[in-house]
This record gives structure tokens, sequence and C-alpha cells, in this order.
């Protein structure tokens, strides 16, 4: 019998245009009411995965930022495992030297020094990840409301963030269309100890402690709660998603991932459009 449910967000989750279809809210909400805990795992920061669970009405706990931070439903910290400092210096040297966009992610909020870069890649980042997404103008405003909302910061140098002590780095998260570039800087990342790098598209990067992970947070969490891992349910879509996978009792492809993904999972759902996660909910709660 499945005791808990760990569900990814983008391309999972998730609509193109970055909303929680109705089915998956009313499949989330059956669960809980049947005592199943559901907690979202995602590479979100805490500020922008519950901000669309607030609007969707849906109160859970979240493994955020790849395992970085863990929060209660009530946001309550539970956990962190930051990134070193210099590590994380290193990190953004390389990606800049590699001419690759990245946003920093810290226990204030996540930040940016190019604004309008990073509407440009978040809107190439959705059209490519959901092709059946045909209104441009939405998954735009989607991807501007991260900044409208405050839910990234722009500052004028990341240096201003490795240097305040108050700033935790939890993730560094690198997108780019040129193959050349990302391939380049991750032969030269995957050199750093104590650096974890996944990715949760083709065209980008996430970079954190190789403690932050997700299968790592999502194993403690139900180990918190009593619950085996056998008892547990992973859904996701991409390569942050494996470390789950690897631990769940049962583990659950979306539709709209790719094969390698697929086939190292014992099911496969609809699509992210079609409301998989409700359709994998549903088959365990029958």
């Amino acid at each position: 019998m499945i005791k808990c449910i760990a569900s990814d967000m983008d391309g999972t989750l998730l609509t193109a245009t970055q909303k929680i279809t109705d089915e998956n809210i009313k499949a989330i909400k059956a669960a809980q009411e049947k005592g199943v805990d559901v907690v979202i795992a995602t590479g979100r920061s805490y500020f922008e995965a519950s901000f669309v669970l607030e609007e969707a009405g849906i109160t859970a706990p979240i493994i955020c930022v790849n395992g970085a931070e863990v929060r209660a439903a009530d946001g309550k910290v539970v956990s962190s495992n930051p990134l070193d400092k210099e590590l994380a210096k290193k990190a953004a040297y390389i990606l800049l030297e590699n001419n690759v966009y990245f946003e920093v992610y810290t226990n204030q909020g996540t930040y940016t020094i190019d604004e309008d870069r990073g509407v440009s890649i978040i809107v190439d980042i959705f059209l490519s990840g959901n092709p059946e997404a045909d209104d441009i103008d939405k998954v735009t405003k989607a991807a501007e409301e991260r900044f409208k909302k405050g839910l990234v910061h722009k500052v004028n140098s990341y240096d201003e963030l490795f240097s305040d002590e108050e700033h935790q780095i939890y993730k560094l998260l690198a997108f780019s269309f040129e193959p050349d570039f990302l391939t380049s800087a991750k032969e030269e990342l995957l050199k750093l100890e104590g650096m974890a790098v996944s990715s949760s598209g083709d065209e980008n990067l996430e970079l954190t402690s190789t403690a932050a992970q997700k299968g790592i947070a999502l194993e403690a969490f139900v180990k918190e709660k009593g619950i085996s891992l056998l008892e547990t349910m992973a859904i996701g879509d991409n390569y942050n998603d494996l470390s789950m996978f690897k631990r769940a009792g049962r583990s659950v492809a979306m539709g709209n991932a790719d094969d390698i993904i697929k086939a190292q999972c014992d099911f496969v759902t609809s699509t992210n459009e079609e409301s998989g996660v409700a359709k994998a909910i549903w088959k365990v709660l029958e």
C-alpha cells in the first residue's frame, strides 16, 4: 500500500503555463484525505513552489531546490544542505567563462543578473519541454510572473550573494541552448569535488551540494514519518528525479519524459498536459 506520494513540479505536476490542473488538485486532495502523505519534490525555491501551490489551494510539505532545503506544510524549514560558497564561486566562474546564463538560489530567494535573458530563456525552456503548448503569450506571461511577483530578484553581481553571510547558496541553475557551451561547462563542473551536477532538461544544469538531492531528502522525509520507501511512490519527468526513482518502491515517469527516464521507472503515466499525476494517484488509491 502506498503511504507517501512524492511529485515533481515542472513537466510533471504543472502544465506549460505553470498551472496545476483541476484533476491533479482533486487527486492530491483525495490522497491526503485517505491519509496518504503527499510531498512536492522540486528544483524550485520554496517561494516559487509555494506560490503555485497556494494558487491551487494545495497545502503540502516541499522538498525544495532538489533537496537543498526541506519545508514542512506550514513553511517551517526542516533541514538544509547548502553549497560551500567557495565551491559555488568556482562553479559561477566556470559558467560565466562558458557564456552560460544562470540563476543563484539562496535561503533568501532566487537571483539573476540579467532579467531579460532570464525571461527569454525560460520561455524557450517551457516551449521546448511542452511542444503541445500552442499559446506563446500565456507561456511568456507565466515566465514573466517569476520576476513581477518577486520570485526572482535582480542583483548587479553574484558576488553580493557569495560575500553576504546571511545568504546560504542552495543551487546554481544554468541554461543554454548552445550544446557546446553547456557540455564544456559540464565537463569542468564535474571535476569540482562536493558538487552534484544534474538537470531537469536538455538545456539546463542544476548544481547543488552532493548531499542535496531529491532522493536523499525523500528518504529522510519518509523515515521521519515512519514510512518505508517501499510504501512510497515518486512521480517525475527528468534526470533530477532519478535519485527518487532509485529509492521509491513505485517509480512513475510522465508521458512527456524521454525514453531514458521511462526505461528506469516501473510505470509510465500520461503527460503533464493530460493530468498524468492524477492518473498515477488514482491508480494507487484504487
